[in-house]
């Protein structure tokens, strides 16, 4: 019997399958789009004189909430005395 005749093999339905496979594809293709797209920019700001890595730094805390960023802060602040630094 051909897959066509058939909606389910080995009790997994084919269709079913396909479509999330080719859906979780098609998002890769885009997520790979996107981080060319964010590679271009950061080349931007680096090529007008920005620091990539802080910039990278910054994004990672307006991501954390307030919260944890005043952790992460009083932490790092906790070590840097811990090591005299």
């Amino acid at each position: 019997m051909s897959e066509e005749n058939n909606p389910e093999v080995g009790g997994i339905a084919v269709d079913r399958l396909r479509s999330l496979v080719e859906r979780i594809e098609h998002l890769e293709e885009e997520k790979a789009a996107i981080a060319s797209d964010i590679r271009d920019i950061f080349a931007e700001a680096k090529s007008a004189g920005f620091d990539v890595k802080i910039m990278r730094a910054v994004i990672k805390l307006r991501k954390m909430n307030a919260a944890d960023r005043d952790e992460q802060e009083l932490l790092l602040e906790t070590y840097r005395r811990a090591l005299d630094i």
